[in-house]
């Protein structure tokens, strides 16, 4: 399986154009850590965990500044009962923003960018899941 830590910028433009830019929108991040962060100059301070609380310092107040919900909820996660053989997360989160618009200025302000390196650094593996309440149950 192919492991994934950034988007691509198609894949944000993609997901971007077909969210209602006026409802509030819910990421859900499943996060897999390395065991120790590895820079881009090749160090590693840190254990993945430490370079992820590095990160989420800094996002966490980058997502209430655009008016978001950064502690919606985070978990350890103990056993998957549906998912692919050999998938396996360590960390599920998710964080509240007002509209995906928020969420696309946080993405464009310096600070945000300057502290992905730490993301970056953390993560083995990872999905960002943008969801929109749903009017009606599935």
């Amino acid at each position: 399986m192919m492991k994934t830590v950034d988007a691509t910028p198609e894949k944000l433009s993609q997901v971007m154009a077909a969210i209602p830019k006026d409802r509030p929108i819910v990421m859900l991040n499943m996060l897999k850590f390395r065991e120790r962060a590895l820079y881009p100059d090749g160090t590693s301070d840190c254990s993945g965990r430490e370079a992820y609380r590095r990160y989420s310092q800094v996002a966490a107040k980058m997502v209430a500044q655009v008016g978001g919900n950064p502690g919606g909820w985070m978990g350890a996660v103990q056993g998957t009962l549906i998912g692919p053989d050999g998938e396996s997360w360590d960390s599920i989160l998710l964080v509240e923003y007002p509209s995906i618009q928020a969420f696309k200025r946080m993405l464009a302000t310096p600070e945000y960018q300057a502290c992905t390196v730490h993301r970056m650094a953390a993560l083995e593996d990872s999905r960002l899941i943008c969801t929109v309440k749903s009017d009606r149950a599935a």
